[in-house]
């Protein structure tokens, strides 16, 4: 039963907030957070326009024209502006079944492992969406009904994908959590 009830150390990362003892990671934290706020913003305006869109089309036979591509291209800078903030809380979703009997020092090792992935994918991540943007830019690609240009959303998924590089970095040179090293 107490091996049931045991949490990894990710798990108890994410039930607590503790304030970075750096400064690089509180500014970190701080762009996060703003990162968020702006997912938070565009989210709310993608959920708005969805909702009256809806509402034209069910009341009036009048959508809203191209809402289907706004909230594509909407969604991909909302997810883009939240991977900061669920990495910098090591929030991500994981799959504790092999850790929950580890020793801690396993679980600190394995999740490194998986900090050291993840800043490999967004790096990844983040040059093709740079090289595709760019591309995208070169050709004038725009959307088929509302004719907007493609590239923006790229450019502004960048910001959220190039903060989740430096923060896997800062996580993975700082090590150890100020309650670890005790």
């Amino acid at each position: 039963m107490a091996a049931a009830q045991k949490k990894s150390w990710e798990t108890k990362q994410m039930e607590k907030h503790i304030p970075p003892a750096s400064a690089v990671m509180r500014r970190l934290e701080q762009l996060c957070d703003f990162s968020a706020a702006i997912g938070v913003l565009v989210l709310v305006a993608v959920a708005l326009m969805t909702t009256v869109s809806v509402l034209g089309r069910a009341f009036f036979s009048h959508p809203i024209l191209g809402d289907v591509e706004l909230v594509q291209l909407g969604v991909a800078v909302v997810v883009a502006c939240f991977l900061p903030y669920t990495q910098f809380r090591r929030a991500n979703i994981i799959v504790d079944f092999f850790t929950t009997h580890a020793s801690t020092k396993a679980q600190r090792r394995m999740d490194a492992l998986g900090t050291w992935l993840y800043t490999v994918t967004m790096v990844m991540v983040a040059w093709r969406v740079a090289v595709g943007g760019m591309d995208i830019y070169t050709a004038q690609e725009r959307s088929m009904l509302m004719d907007l240009p493609l590239w923006i959303p790229y450019v502004l998924m960048l910001p959220g994908l190039v903060l989740c590089v430096l923060i896997g970095v800062m996580q993975l040179f700082e090590g150890a959590t100020p309650e670890e090293a005790v």
